[in-house]
């Protein structure tokens, strides 16, 4: 894409319409292939172009196709992270005691909270992800992760804070 002048509202709507008409089959056909579910698919490829209608100017688009398959394999792998998060949740509840477990609303609260945290934390670096949650989630001293990760433990030190400025940054009113 290149710098340009934002287009007129009429010239805008008649870009994206011919970039949905002629791409959004293909792409759709794609996400079938990959996914090997139709409904999943569909849900990609909306969310795909819900994307290309947020942009500023869509008729700077030089490779749609190329833009369309960045934005979805995205939304593929962000997919898949959050049902394997959804998962992990679900079987640790399934190792609680029945009288610990939380309700149906609870259940949904927490995976709505993890969600975000995960797309928070989704902006650091793998490093400084993986470092946080060694810190925060298994009680791993700096060395210990420094260990686990190949660095030192004043680069675990600067990867934490990073982690921990980057939650409380989201929690500050806007």
């Amino acid at each position: 894409m290149t710098a340009s002048l934002p287009l007129p509202s009429a010239l805008r709507l008649q870009v994206l319409h011919r970039l949905f008409g002629e791409h959004h089959g293909w792409l759709l056909g794609r996400l079938r292939a990959r996914l090997g579910c139709a409904h999943d698919a569909a849900d990609i490829a909306s969310e795909t172009f819900t994307q290309v209608v947020a942009l500023e100017d869509p008729g700077a688009i030089r490779e749609p196709r190329a833009l369309l398959t960045t934005i979805a394999k995205r939304l593929v792998y962000a997919s898949w992270r959050r049902r394997d998060l959804e998962r992990a949740y679900l079987e640790a509840l399934a190792q609680q005691p029945e009288a610990v477990q939380p309700s149906a609303e609870e259940t949904v609260l927490a995976l709505e909270a993890l969600t975000a945290i995960d797309q928070l934390l989704d902006g650091l670096s793998p490093k400084a992800r993986a470092a946080f949650l060694y810190s925060q989630l298994e009680g791993l001293t700096y060395a210990e992760i420094a260990s686990r990760l190949g660095v030192s433990v004043t680069r675990v030190h600067q990867y934490v804070v990073k982690g921990l400025t980057t939650c409380y940054l989201a929690l500050e009113p806007a």
